[in-house]
């Protein structure tokens, strides 16, 4: 004999049940259509992360050595 978990006795719980039993096929699929569409789907992603407080900002990076330094030290990384 053999026992169900809770998480198999929740998969097997039917989602919907249909009481009337005058209704068609195309209205319960529109009333499923209709209950998938408020569901919202997956959660909107995370906004990307400012980088202007990053720590990485605040450790100064190593000026650049030899002919052409002083130069080379005002251009964007």
């Amino acid at each position: 004999m053999s026992e169900e978990t809770p998480d198999q006795a929740e998969a097997a719980k039917p989602l919907l049940r249909v009481v009337n039993p005058d209704a068609t096929p195309e209205e319960v699929a529109a009333i499923v259509a209709v209950f998938s569409a408020m569901s919202g789907g997956e959660a909107p992603p995370a906004p990307p992360r400012s980088q202007w407080n990053h720590p990485e900002r605040m450790v100064r990076r190593t000026l650049p050595h030899g002919p052409g330094g002083w130069k080379a030290s005002g251009l964007p990384r």
